[in-house]
């Protein structure tokens, strides 16, 4: 039994909105995750590290992947590159969670599986949240379950965002109950309530993350995504996440605003996991995958609307999305 965990001790993790001190990323490298398609990937992370306007800390694998980095960034300020190899470029699921507590920063070291063990190897993205940790001499808790960034949204006032699909899934933990792993997220996180989802969207490998359904985008309101066309196949499953969180809103006071679909975009017959709610939250904008599709515009004018504030960036994400992840999948925030 753990007598003192981050919560305890007065540990929560910040909501993304909150300021942060840097975003990091992994650097694209594996051919694999994007076959005969990988060419255009790394400019398209040159798009987001151009459009960020904050330090930015990328992961390369050695000294000529760092020199080649490097010139794709000339004249972006604030760029930090350090040579920790990964086994992929999914940096909001292998990395580290940060969160905030009386004796400042403390990483949370979750274990890495590849989403079920589902690709492989694994080896070194699993190391990563502990090499984080020396090279920020920050201190690490280790909960020893499997779970990914993607798969949590929390709004830093006590509630957290997640699916069935994927932190109920038995690939992840199977000797956890569901009771058991909401504890584990109070625990480690600082968080109060789960709000449970259901399934996450067609095509996404990753069994359901959160960042391709519904997120925070305020204290008390949660933007979803949804359709109204009944011959999309992600139909039945976003209207019943949508009568979840109506009845949510019900019973913690929150506005639930909507995002629309892109067209289905296609690998090799396989829908790929294109969504407008992969967007990711910096200090001064909010970077939103963008499909040259007729529903970019509205989706960038609804989430203008929910970050006054900031000023709204669509980066086209439909090389990067051929590799089943977008803009939210490849960045971790670090708070201040």
């Amino acid at each position: 039994m753990m007598l003192s965990t981050p919560q305890t001790l007065g540990y929560r993790m910040p909501a993304e909105w909150e300021p942060h001190r840097a975003t990091w990323l992994s650097w694209p490298h594996n051919l694999d995750t994007w076959p005969g398609k990988f060419d255009p990937v790394p400019g398209v992370f040159v798009h987001i590290v151009q459009a960020l306007e904050e330090p930015v800390h990328i992961l390369v694998k050695d000294a000529p992947m760092e020199a080649a980095v490097r010139g794709l960034l000339t004249g972006v300020p604030e760029v930090h590159i350090h040579q920790i190899p990964t086994n992929d470029c999914w940096m909001r699921d292998h990395g580290p969670t940060f969160v905030q507590g009386p004796q400042g920063q403390t990483l949370i070291n979750w274990e890495f599986n590849s989403w079920g063990q589902k690709y492989g190897p694994w080896d070194l993205d699993n190391q990563v949240p502990h090499r984080l940790a020396a090279l920020l001499d920050l201190p690490q808790v280790t909960p020893g379950i499997v779970l990914e960034g993607g798969s949590i949204d929390v709004n830093g006032q006590g509630l957290c965002l997640t699916t069935e699909q994927c932190l109920l899934n038995r690939n992840r933990n199977p000797q956890l109950t569901r009771f058991e792993i909401e504890a584990y997220l109070r625990n480690f996180l600082g968080v109060e309530t789960i709000l449970w989802l259901g399934e996450g969207i067609v095509g996404d490998d990753t069994d359901g993350h959160i960042d391709d359904l519904a997120r925070f985008v305020g204290p008390q309101t949660i933007v979803t995504t949804l359709t109204e066309d009944p011959q999309e196949e992600n139909y039945l499953l976003l209207q019943a996440n949508y009568q979840r969180l109506l009845r949510l809103a019900q019973d913690h006071d929150l506005t639930i605003m909507t995002l629309p679909l892109p067209t289905p975009l296609y690998y090799d017959g396989v829908r790929l996991p294109a969504s407008y709610a992969n967007f990711y939250i910096a200090n001064n904008v909010v970077l939103v995958p963008i499909f040259d599709d007729p529903q970019d515009q509205l989706a960038l004018m609804t989430l203008q609307k929910c970050f006054p504030g900031r000023r709204i960036k669509g980066i086209n994400c439909t090389d990067l999305v051929w590799g089943l992840g977008a803009i939210h999948c490849v960045t971790q925030q670090q708070p201040r």
